[in-house]
């Protein structure tokens, strides 16, 4: 699920952090740079994990920066095909379900790949669009999104980035992770 990445990045370091020691300022400027982004077939960027070389120090003729090349580790957020992750529900639809790991949301769960045979029905608190149920022989399993929900990664797949976006379309997600909890042991916790 995290993996270390070493990255090579040439950096412009902005003046107003020269004043401070030469690796705490690298090290700022990167997290300004790469935390909370997808990287494409990389990942989510967690955080710096450590400096390895730090190379230049040139000012070009024009700027008052200076340039330095970093040889750097960081650590990434990147689910593996088949690895089974526990997450909240975030949101229930039609089309199926949307799971949160906290710091991550692109999570989906299309309704052909819930448990079968599960219906949808209108969610009477509100909460949600529909509540999804499983029915197994004569018992109904409900997601309700009270507790944390086992899904199978299937894909992870890193989208082109669109050129435009139709207005009232949910925001592009760089990452998206597709699962499913169509098998023994998944889905939310308190079934099993």
């Amino acid at each position: 699920m995290f993996y270390l990445s070493k990255i090579e990045h040439t950096l412009r370091l902005p003046p107003h952090l020269l004043r401070l020691p030469l690796n705490e300022a690298i090290k700022l400027e990167l997290e300004n740079v790469f935390l909370d982004k997808v990287i494409a077939n990389l990942g989510l960027c967690i955080s710096i994990y450590d400096i390895k070389e730090i190379e230049g120090g040139f000012v070009y003729p024009g700027e008052g920066a200076s340039t330095h090349t970093v040889k750097f580790r960081l650590v990434v957020f990147r689910p593996f095909v088949g690895e089974i992750i526990a997450a909240k529900l975030k949101e229930s639809d039609a089309n199926g379900l949307r799971l949160s790991l906290g710091f991550f949301e692109d999570i989906y769960v299309p309704s052909h790949l819930l448990p079968s045979p599960s219906r949808s029905e209108p969610d009477p608190y509100g909460r949600y669009e529909v509540k999804w149920i499983w029915e197994f022989g004569d018992t109904k399993y409900v997601i309700d999104g009270l507790d944390e929900i086992k899904f199978r990664v299937l894909s992870v797949n890193y989208p082109s980035i669109p050129i435009e976006q139709a207005e009232g379309s949910k925001p592009f997600a760089p990452m998206v992770i597709n699962g499913s909890i169509d098998y023994d042991g998944l889905g939310p916790v308190s079934w099993w």
